[in-house]
């Protein structure tokens, strides 16, 4: 038994360690690869900077980022940044592919790059920064203290990778931006290649500096492995952008006034909350303006009042122009990848609009109809005497004998109404002179 059992360690021993070794003496080093096409967000910066630290611990021999991006957010952008300048191995940005761009705050991230390449028909550059955050529109004093802190920032990366100071800052101050030849001549980009297979021959050799010692890069014998962003991080992501969120906003807030309006439904309430929460998290990733955001939750307000509060549809035109103002107020910022779609605003304020009048009526017609069920719903019922009525007597209504009384004396097979419940379930009734269908 005690062989038998030693034999099953050493194979399990065995064919765990094997592999390993196996695996450890074949090893090649390689470039990580990240595709990036879309706005700088907190997202797209953890994931740029976790994969920058992963690779570092691998000991890769460079990181690749393939990059196509309208701009972004500046604490985003400066997070990559600060990854890429601290990172051990070389760092490369490739503004790819064909009609791609590395404008705003992707021109930031390509001056800090080790080496910088770009695809031919790409542009680099307009990296003036714009109002960034919540609050108010920046007044002229705080816009020059952004412009030149940008130009500041934009300098000191230049300098340090060896790269056109003069044209770093006039990206920031006036906007410019240049051709990928346009660019490589006035020695913004190291290179510029067709396709990746290019760009590893052509940086092969190339040097860089860490710590003030030159070290040279071989891409010659380093397959590039691809690496895209898990799903946790991609619904992040996607939930980052702004028509997507204010999507989510309005069905929670739609949610929860139904939940209000009509209590005990609970699955507009359950979706409702799920919907807030997510766009909250979204909202923290963008540049959120407080008033437009409270006017959208003054519409809200209106609209639960209007259920409560009888004001003729005047609470409900005040809500319906609280929340188009604030839907167009909602983005702080000018830049179009963070605007809001015009259209989605108009036919989520519409389908509101809609859905909000459809269920305050049904709700002001479910109040106002007489109480049908219950010793309320007895009043206004027909019946037959089935005695005589005075003091005392017995009536025959709703399939149900009931005693009786009424002011005036009621002969016996007269058809009566009910006109009060009494104290002890004893209805009070009037003689009717029509001839109802007795119940």
């Amino acid at each position: 038994m005690r062989r038998c059992l030693l034999l099953i360690v050493s194979l399990l021993v065995f064919f765990t360690l094997v592999p390993l070794g196996a695996e450890q003496s074949t090893a090649t080093p390689i470039i990580a690869q990240l595709t990036i096409d879309s706005a700088i967000n907190p997202i797209v910066a953890k994931f740029i900077s976790e994969q920058i630290i992963a690779a570092n611990a691998r000991k890769d021999r460079a990181l690749l980022i393939e990059l196509s991006t309208p701009g972004g957010l500046d604490s985003a952008m400066r997070e990559i940044i600060r990854a890429e300048l601290n990172s051990s191995i070389p760092i490369i940005v490739y503004v790819a592919p064909a009609g791609a761009r590395a404008a705003s705050a992707g021109t930031l991230i390509t001056l800090a790059a080790d080496f910088a390449a770009m695809a031919p028909g790409t542009n680099i550059g307009a990296a003036h920064p714009v109002s960034i955050g919540g609050g108010v529109q920046q007044d002229k004093t705080m816009e020059a203290k952004l412009v030149n802190d940008a130009a500041a920032y934009a300098r000191s990366l230049a300098l340090q990778r060896g790269r056109n100071l003069d044209w770093a800052e006039k990206a920031v101050r006036e906007s410019i931006s240049s051709s990928a030849q346009e660019a490589l001549d006035q020695r913004v980009i190291d290179l510029i290649a067709a396709d990746t297979g290019e760009l590893q021959k052509k940086l092969n050799g190339r040097t860089y500096l860490r710590q003030g010692q030159k070290l040279t890069l071989t891409t010659t014998e380093a397959p590039l492995m691809k690496i895209e962003m898990n799903w946790r991080l991609q619904i992040l992501s996607a939930l980052s952008n702004p028509t997507f969120a204010y999507m989510l906003m309005m069905l929670g807030m739609l949610g929860i006034f139904f939940e209000i309006a009509q209590p005990g439904v609970i699955l507009p309430g359950v979706v409702g909350t799920i919907s807030i929460l997510l766009a909250f998290f979204a909202f923290s990733t963008l540049p959120i303006n407080y008033v437009g955001l409270l006017l959208i939750l003054l519409a809200v307000v209106m609209f639960i009042l209007e259920v409560k509060v009888p004001s003729y549809g005047m609470l409900t035109v005040g809500g319906i122009i609280a929340m188009a103002f604030g839907s167009l107020m909602l983005i702080d910022s000018s830049q179009p990848y963070l605007q809001i779609s015009k259209a989605v605003i108009a036919a989520t304020v519409g389908v509101s609009a809609g859905f909000i009048l459809f269920a305050s009526w049904m709700v002001i017609r479910t109040q106002s109809r007489p109480i049908a069920y219950g010793q309320e719903g007895m009043i206004g019922e027909h019946g037959r005497a089935e005695s005589d009525i005075h003091d005392a007597g017995e009536v025959f209504v709703h399939g149900e004998r009931w005693r009786a009384r009424s002011d005036i004396e009621i002969k016996a097979g007269t058809e009566v109404e009910v006109v009060k419940l009494l104290d002890g379930l004893v209805l009070e009734v009037r003689a009717t002179n029509d001839n109802p269908k007795v119940s």
